[in-house]
């Protein structure tokens, strides 16, 4: 069997003596990957652990690859191996947990103690360094340092830029640290906004964090937690008196280093909330997010379809997506048999992937006729017209949208989400509340099901929906740049001084 993939991969006789060369097998999966072949990836990382089962790169190969695929349940299984061999390596523990909260089944309460070694890993790493005092503030601004791998056309971006062109420069200094080699037109605009810019894709945790105590920071804020490419090494040195996350992670990170993390009412609920997360929770009024739609946005269109033939999409990763929605989103189907179904996601410019997701929902008695599944399109107008044709948009559970429900409203599609007990379940309802949009939240399986096939069936709403859905968002706390600015400031400015004097 292995003398047979050998000679496939490699074009060696299969009669030829076979030395296994695991690093070989592991570079031909990697390549195989970055051209698409998927299978063909996994083929040869399984192959490079049947002959070297502590493999690393196989593992991880293997992680990536399987998320892509559509296997995530095997993917995370793939990464804990990954990390049985290298229990020191923040980046695997990280990219663990990331992949964790797309189980479908999530226990609340393990995930926290997941992230809670993940925070001791770290702290370990960084035990000899004195945390940052505080510094007098007599007659200065408070300097504030963001850190990021996202300081650009990504999902992050969206959100954190308008609080970065709206802070007041009369009281705070804003300093950007940029973990990212990747440069486009809003990293240049995040250059120009910021009053320190640094480059740091390529110092570890140490150097930054004795980059951050240079210049000052008085409280440093992490935008990325757990995702690819974060800094967390660096918080563990408590190189500012004051830390916090926000935004970039659906979770605590477990970092006792990390002070504050930055929420709301109804993403964290008290006081259940409280008990699952290192960091203490600070609730802002009207939401704990702001969102600026892209400045090319395209019209709002005015089609709507009847009832007998609504059309339903998710542009959520597919990797969001568990077989308990897919059985949810083909009860809707059902229930309305003229429906149809529009997903998005880059991981479904894979044949293999799109074909095991229209499987999934073969499996539940629905065609693949009635689901259309899209790929990646790189420029975001035509990304934001395809909601031109869709009707209602579906979120995912347990991991909700964020940036995709904000587009789905923006460009008048009503969303309807289900909110469970933790954050990243608690995504969607938060945005919708803001949005005026409460009715559309459901607490349950059946409850989403039947809010979903009401609101197809109830078309003049829809096209209500469709007229004042971007105007609605315009007058909202969302999109109120300036005002939650000042609730994040003050959020700043009371922590910082409540901490000891200096």
């Amino acid at each position: 069997m292995l003398r047979k993939l050998l000679e496939r991969l490699t074009g060696r006789a299969a009669d030829a003596p076979v030395t296994v060369d695991a690093n070989e097998l592991v570079r031909e999966g990697d390549r195989r990957a970055r051209s698409g072949a998927l299978s063909a990836a996994l083929a040869c990382y399984r192959a490079a652990l049947a002959a070297r089962p502590d493999c690393l790169n196989a593992h991880l190969g293997m992680g990536n690859v399987m998320v892509d695929l559509w296997m995530l349940d095997e993917a995370v299984a793939a990464y804990a191996h990954a990390l049985a061999l290298a229990p020191q390596s923040a980046a695997i523990r990280s990219a663990l947990l990331f992949h964790r909260h797309y189980a479908a089944l999530i226990d609340a309460h393990a995930l926290f103690e997941a992230h809670r070694e993940a925070g001791a890993v770290l702290m370990a790493a960084a035990a000899r360094d004195v945390p940052a005092a505080r510094r007098a503030t007599a007659g200065r601004r408070l300097r504030i340092g963001y850190v990021s791998p996202n300081f650009s056309r990504h999902s992050v971006g969206y959100f954190i830029e308008p609080v970065i062109r709206h802070h007041n420069r009369a009281e705070f200094e804003i300093y950007c640290y940029y973990a990212h080699a990747k440069a486009d037109d809003a990293t240049r605009r995040f250059r120009d906004m910021a009053d320190g810019w640094r480059d740091v894709a390529d110092t570890d945790g140490a150097e930054l964090a004795a980059m951050v105590r240079a210049d000052g920071i008085d409280l440093l804020v992490d935008l990325a937690g757990h995702s690819k490419a974060n800094r967390l090494a660096a918080f563990a040195h408590k190189p500012a008196p004051l830390q916090i996350t926000w935004l970039g992670y659906p979770d605590t990170t477990g970092l006792p280093a990390i002070d504050l993390r930055i929420t709301d009412a109804v993403a964290d609920p008290a006081p259940q909330a409280d008990t699952l997360n290192s960091e203490r929770l600070v609730r802002i009024d009207g939401g704990f997010l702001c969102y600026q739609p892209p400045a090319d946005s395209p019209p709002v269109g005015d089609h709507i379809n009847p009832p007998s033939g609504v059309v339903f999409a998710s542009f959520n990763n597919i990797a969001k997506l568990n077989a308990g929605m897919v059985r949810l989103w083909s009860a809707i189907l059902e229930a309305l048999p003229g429906s149809r179904l529009v997903l998005k996601s880059a991981s479904l410019d894979f044949t293999e992937t799109a074909d095991r997701v229209l499987e999934g929902f073969e499996e539940f008695g629905i065609a693949a006729g009635r689901i259309e599944v899209r790929g990646w399109v790189a420029k975001r107008e035509q990304h934001l017209q395809m909601y031109e044709g869709v009707d209602i948009a579906l979120d995912t559970y347990p991991y909700n949208g964020t940036t995709t429900t904000c587009e789905a409203l923006w460009m008048g599609v009503p969303v309807v989400t289900r909110a469970g007990e933790v954050h990243m379940s608690r995504v969607g309802a938060s945005l919708l509340h803001a949005a005026g949009l409460g009715d559309l939240v459901a607490h349950d399986a059946v409850d989403y099901v039947e809010t979903a096939v009401a609101l197809a069936c109830d078309q003049e709403r829809r096209r209500e929906l469709r007229a004042i859905l971007r105007r609605r968002l315009e007058e909202s706390t969302l999109l109120d740049y300036a005002g939650f600015t000042r609730k994040l400031e003050q959020v700043y400015r009371d922590a910082f001084n409540a901490l000891p004097p200096p």
